[in-house]
């Protein structure tokens, strides 16, 4: 079962990354005088683009993938895990890894979008396995 933490160590690496990029980036953009401190103060409107854009993936993070966490640890605590229920689970972080880089990057909604999908169809498929496991109709272990 220690194989199914493996992903969630990477999507918790990608939040902090993310985390620290968005820092750097709203650093900079004081210090080059793109947005006052008391502009945003009060709220997110005033930061340029690149501190915005990077801000939405980090709030993405907590998205979707506070599913993911949930769908992982029920797993792992009821021992659900196993195939095909980890390759599910890494694809959905190799799915977010492409959206945040995505839209971190270049930020092409519509290929962002096709990212976004395949890793909720992951996830979705990630929940009806589980729940045929915990609920006895998959072989859920006793």
């Amino acid at each position: 079962m220690r194989e199914l933490l493996a992903p969630v160590f990477v999507q918790i690496a990608l939040t902090f990354v993310l985390m620290f990029a968005l820092a750097g980036a709203r650093v900079g953009a004081v210090r080059r005088r793109e947005v006052r401190v008391g502009d945003i103060a009060l709220g997110q409107s005033a930061w340029p683009p690149r501190p915005t854009q990077i801000s939405r993936s980090f709030q993405s993070q907590f998205e979707l993938p506070v599913l993911f966490y949930l769908g992982v640890w029920i797993a792992f605590v009821t021992g659900a895990g196993g195939w095909p229920f980890v390759p599910l689970a890494w694809g959905f972080v190799a799915a977010r890894l492409a959206h945040a880089f995505i839209h971190t990057t270049n930020n092409i909604v519509s290929i962002r979008f096709y990212a976004f999908v395949v890793g909720a169809l992951m996830l979705l498929a990630m929940w009806v396995l589980l729940a045929m496991r915990v609920l006895g109709t998959a072989g859920a272990p006793a």
